[in-house]
């Protein structure tokens, strides 16, 4: 049999256009139109593909949200629960299996471990100086990581920093700078001795204040994003791409050289704050996703979105908990049954709420069919006169 053309496999295709949804029909054209096709066997493919996508719809009455919670409930219960792992780079360790997935379904303000992939830009990913620069900018550094000892005379009442020149050059701090930094605290006078000495004259006697100034010294920041603890270039492919251990998207995103368009942050509530409650919710099903794929379970991508579709709803991050999406039911019984029982009852008797016994589980309380499935259909029947009935 001879081989279709370009324009007559594009043409097959869209006469299916009203079977299949316009994003499947798209892949489609894009995915075969270059391939070398009989009739026969372009049905074939487009057969196949309609028994699929047809396959793949949900049924009028089918109960997706307990679908869904076994779908990712009973596979969660054969993950490891090894917390720990390396993120691809040795320094770094990432909160993995488990523990992750319960750490993104309850919401939590902060990661245990959060970290941030940054993408630079033109200029700046082919050159790994460049890139170094970039990831000195970013790396918080605070005095205490840039000197060699610290001496505090309580004689004189002077503390004097020993700095730690190769440390200073790798991080692009000159000394100008950090006296600068600690003559702003107003704590004495400060002298340069040399090329490495910092002598700060407090004129403070007592050792107690002596040791807090000391720890204040230790604990200011020179240069860097706060909240970014420590930063690894790496090569990857042709590019260079900076790791954080810490993350802070909104400062992030005006550093200089950094691609705003490709960073990312394991920090949901960071990713809600700065580019919206869409994005939480893609940050959601990639977070959730990536746990599942990493401990090889299989998974169907559209239960984790129904979770961040529910967990998202209402323009807010909810956690799936009693303080978040079960927790706020509008059904009284179903708040009554995942937890606290006595107190929703109470408060709803308080409020005089009324249960309109929508849902599984305030059905199953109450012995009722329940709506899913065969049982959300309802019978409707129109009682008529005999009179009307002779007419008819």
């Amino acid at each position: 049999m001879e081989t279709l053309t370009k324009e007559d496999i594009l043409k097959e295709i869209e006469k299916v256009s009203n079977i299949l949804p316009a994003s499947i029909i798209e892949e489609l054209k894009v995915k075969l139109q270059n391939i070398k096709l009989t009739k026969k066997s372009l049905e074939k493919i487009l057969n196949r593909v309609i028994n699929e996508y047809l396959n793949s719809l949900v049924e009028p009455g089918e109960p997706v949200g307990a679908v869904a919670a076994q779908s990712v409930g009973e596979p969660s219960t054969q993950m490891t629960l090894r917390t720990f792992h390396y993120a691809g780079v040795r320094e770094f360790n990432v909160t993995l299996g488990l523990p992750r997935l319960i750490e993104v379904l309850d919401a939590r303000r902060t990661p245990s471990t959060p970290m941030m992939t940054i993408y630079l830009d033109e200029e700046h990913k082919y050159d790994e100086e460049k890139a170094k620069e970039v990831a000195r900018m970013i790396e918080t550094t605070y005095i205490e990581n840039i000197i060699k000892n610290v001496e505090i005379d309580f004689v004189s009442a002077s503390i004097t920093l020993i700095m730690d020149l190769e440390v200073m050059k790798d991080k692009g701090i000159d000394i100008e700078s950090v006296v600068n930094l600690i003559e702003k605290m107003n704590i004495g006078e400060v002298e340069v001795q040399g090329e490495d000495k910092i002598v700060i004259h407090t004129n403070i006697y007592e050792i107690n204040k002596l040791q807090k100034i000391k720890n204040r010294i230790m604990s200011t920041k020179v240069k860097g994003v706060k909240g970014v603890h420590r930063v690894i270039v790496r090569k990857e492919k042709n590019e260079y791409v900076l790791y954080t251990e810490g993350s802070n998207l909104a400062a992030v995103l005006r550093i200089k050289g950094v691609d705003a368009t490709r960073v990312y942050t394991n920090n949901i509530h960071e990713i809600e704050e700065v580019l919206g409650i869409e994005a939480a919710r893609n940050a959601i099903i990639k977070e959730a996703m990536g746990v599942l794929e990493e401990q090889g379970l299989d998974v169907d991508i559209r239960h984790v979105m129904l979770i961040a579709d529910l967990m998202t709803a209402d323009g807010t991050i909810k956690q799936i908990g009693r303080h978040g999406v079960s927790g706020e039911k509008p059904s009284v019984l179903a708040r009554a049954a995942f937890e606290v029982t006595i107190n929703h009852l109470l408060e709803a008797s308080v409020r005089g709420e009324k249960d309109e016994l929508l849902g599984v589980t305030e059905n199953v309380i109450v012995g009722q069919i329940v709506p899913v499935g065969t049982g959300i259909v309802q019978m409707l029947m129109t009682m008529r006169s005999a009179k009307n009935e002779g007419k008819n």
